[in-house]
């Protein structure tokens, strides 16, 4: 289940980054059409058009609110996501425990172990692939993004302090800061995690790695879309799932438990020695 969970949903990306892919690249205007070119590209852009002109026709800028103003939007998602995340980080003790139980690989066993994960992700309230619809949701909103720029000319050609938002950053800054910000806001969403495995330091390490080489080679807009969104997400990890807080609420957890455990083996000590009395 898991796995079919897995693939399922890189299949779904897959078919949307394929989709997204055969959209048309001509100019966008007032007589595009369709729901793509139309109905969300063409207005992207008349969006950050519009927001520009609250900073004098500062295209760099109009891009960093309409970035806020997009995560803004998305916010309950992501709210949704982060305690779905949580809980499931929570759950990791109990479904090892099933993986020992059930670590026999035939049919009848396995198909067990799925049934149990399900029952415990039922019970806890969590849906173990939540974690991707932030991703489902921001990939179309990237490649709009993307597109609304390459497509409009006064936004392609537009200047922001040393760059020009159609062409890739010159001196390296934006993919730096890019990656840098991706490393923050992911080891902040890690740190709170109660165990640490291979895959999250592949994540943590891997993928501003993977930020930085891409945006050494996209437009300066997008990397500044990168970077406002990935300092928008360290702020809200802070506010919504401060890392220090999880792990402090998570010894405070466990110390109550052993309390409670230490309680009940007195009273049972207790009761002994009255009973032998």
């Amino acid at each position: 289940m898991k796995k079919f969970k897995k693939y399922s949903s890189l299949s779904l990306i897959a078919g949307l980054v394929l989709f997204l892919s055969a959209c048309s690249n001509k100019p966008i205007n007032s007589h595009s059409t369709g729901i793509w070119d139309g109905g969300i590209v063409l207005n992207f852009s008349r969006a950050i058009i519009w927001l520009s002109k609250f900073f004098g026709d500062n295209y760099g800028m109009g891009i960093i609110l309409f970035t806020i103003i997009v995560r803004i939007v998305i916010l309950p998602l992501m709210i949704y996501q982060t305690r779905s995340m949580k809980k499931t980080q929570e759950l990791q003790p109990k479904l090892k425990a099933l993986q020992k139980k059930y670590s026999s690989k035939d049919t009848e066993t396995m198909s067990k172990l799925r049934e149990e994960q399900q029952k415990l992700y039922s019970e806890a309230g969590v849906n173990p692939v939540a974690g991707c619809l932030p991703l489902l949701v921001q990939l179309p909103i990237l490649w709009a993004l993307y597109q609304a720029i390459w497509r409009t000319n006064v936004l392609k050609t537009g200047q922001f302090l040393w760059l020009k938002l159609g062409v890739k950053d010159p001196y390296f800054v934006l993919p730096i800061l890019a990656a840098l910000f991706t490393f923050i806001s992911t080891w902040l969403s890690m740190k709170s995690q109660p165990e640490k495995n291979g895959m999250t330091n592949m994540m943590m390490f891997g993928m501003p790695i993977i930020i930085f080489f891409m945006a050494l080679n996209i437009p300066s807009a997008i990397s500044i879309y990168w970077v406002t969104t990935n300092v928008f997400q360290a702020l809200q990890t802070l506010v919504i799932q401060n890392p220090w807080k999880i792990q402090r609420e998570r010894e405070e957890k466990v110390r109550a438990e052993k309390n409670r455990k230490r309680t009940i083996e007195k009273a049972i000590k207790k009761a002994k020695r009255s009973h032998r009395k």
